[in-house]
């Protein structure tokens, strides 16, 4: 379970055209060392981070979403929380779309899988009218 810190600051990046991408990394890498976390963790966070807004342009109703990213700390540990939000069309099949290869739009379907080995927790909410994927990585 994640919590807040008691002065979290929540950054939102909008995510609508390629260049949204470096943003994006810019956010998770800012987080990632305002929360401490090392060089092989902030990069996990960043690449998993990557997929997801890949997904976003790609997938989401006219390629659009958005990035909320904060700090988190549970049980002493330092964390970064992404949550990734797009407006539609969902997810049909999300155990489908966790499976390494599985794609809807021919590309090789490692995103969303992907994304969650490389983090510590990923959740996917979905429906017709849109998807959030939020992602938690913690400091060792």
């Amino acid at each position: 379970m994640t919590a807040g810190l008691a002065h979290p600051a929540v950054r939102t990046v909008e995510i609508a055209t390629e260049a949204d991408l470096i943003r994006v990394r810019q956010a998770l890498r800012a987080a990632s060392e305002q929360a401490g976390l090392g060089l092989v963790d902030s990069t996990k966070l960043i690449t998993a981070g990557s997929e997801l807004t890949r997904n976003i342009l790609t997938y989401a109703t006219g390629g659009r979403g958005t990035l909320s990213v904060e700090q988190v700390r549970a049980l002493g540990r330092n964390g970064v929380r992404g949550t990734f939000t797009d407006s539609g069309p969902g997810i049909p099949d999300v155990d489908a779309a966790l499976t390494d290869g599985f794609s809807t739009g021919g590309s090789l379907g490692l995103g969303l899988p992907g994304s969650r080995r490389l983090v510590d927790e990923l959740t996917v909410a979905t429906s017709p009218s849109g998807t959030t994927v939020t992602v938690v990585k913690w400091g060792r």
